[in-house]
């Protein structure tokens, strides 16, 4: 049986972007027939954080995941960043994905310990609560994508290909 994953991505939020570089990276991903697993994608969710976890939490709802990547962009950085944790004013929540096992043999992605203060960091904090609230056992991670370009797309798809495949083996 095929581990089931959702991958989430938001829509853009500056008038400048004309993308989602999470959510171009979501739609490369879905074109690949490829993969051995149960892929479902929630894409396109809205720049709001009580908005974006009720879609979120209505879907894990439905589909029961085995794993959960959200995904967003972030145009400072220059490579993948997988989140170890998030916080809410002064409460932190952390991945249970043994994220230094989960990157072993990755190319160009990093662990980041700054969610970003914005929607991401909301985002992963209300999904991390929601299933440690109700004893899930879907396991978690929040991915920032930074901005593709022809030069970093190629290594960055096989990163985030290589950290699925990871995720669905943990």
């Amino acid at each position: 049986m095929y581990q089931k994953i959702l991958l989430t991505s938001f829509q853009t939020w500056l008038p400048h972007q004309k993308s989602n570089s999470s959510d171009d990276l979501l739609i490369e991903v879905a074109k690949l027939d490829s993969l051995p697993l149960s892929l479902n994608f929630l894409r396109q969710l809205p720049v709001n954080v009580a908005q974006a976890s009720d879609r979120v939490f209505a879907k894990i709802n439905q589909l029961q995941p085995d794993a959960i990547i959200c995904c967003g962009m972030a145009e400072g950085r220059t490579q993948l960043s997988v989140e170890s944790c998030a916080a809410c004013g002064t409460t932190v929540l952390k991945t249970s994905v043994n994220l230094e096992k989960l990157l072993t043999g990755s190319a160009a992605t990093e662990i980041s310990h700054n969610a970003g203060k914005f929607v991401c960091e909301g985002l992963y904090y209300s999904v991390l609560d929601y299933l440690q609230e109700r004893q899930l056992n879907s396991r978690c991670i929040f991915v920032h994508v930074p901005i593709l370009t022809p030069e970093n797309f190629s290594e960055i798809r096989a990163d985030f290909l290589y950290i699925i495949k990871n995720l669905a083996l943990s």
